[in-house]
């Protein structure tokens, strides 16, 4: 059974293109969540407090969910607040969604887990999806599209996280 994840982790181009080849992920698509308005559009983020978000779908296996988290905890900078790479903003804050609640209970343990093994607190959002809004068609694969398009993560650096 497929479920859906969704992470925010800064500029979402590369957060879609990092996790397109990830064992167990099946599909994913790009968008806004867990803003004030059940709408939004780029241009409108900063009035509607939304989050650049990468719903990932994926396989349903917990372990796929693991190896998901594991990378995406990877690829962020867990301790930033509202910045990933070279952009700022809310938009750009790190999140794990999830309108599922054992995913977010699942989220929510992982992230406990790990800082365990840290000295500076994660600031990573973990909430129930209040709302997702799918990004305009120009954002969907853009990294695909635009092979040239600035990416703050290195899509070749895939660690065996299992």
């Amino acid at each position: 059974m497929k479920k859906i994840i969704y992470l925010a982790g800064g500029c979402f181009w590369g957060v879609e293109a990092y996790f397109k080849d990830i064992k167990g992920v099946k599909n994913t698509k790009v968008g806004y969540a867990n803003g004030n308005t059940e709408k939004t559009s780029y241009e409108d983020l900063k009035q509607t407090d939304h989050a650049e978000t990468v719903a990932v779908q994926f396989d349903g296996d917990e372990k796929t969910l693991k190896r998901i988290l594991d990378y995406f905890y990877y690829i962020i900078d867990p301790f930033s607040i509202n910045k990933q790479g070279n952009d700022v903003g809310r938009q750009y804050r790190t999140g794990i969604y999830a309108d599922d609640e054992l995913n977010l209970s699942f989220a929510k343990k992982f992230l406990e887990e790990k800082q365990k093994n840290e000295d500076r607190k994660i600031m990573v959002e973990v909430d129930k999806l209040l709302n997702f809004v799918v990004a305009e068609d120009y954002h969907q694969d853009y990294l695909e599209k635009n092979p040239r398009g600035y990416c703050h993560i290195d899509l070749l650096d895939k660690p065996d996280l299992d």
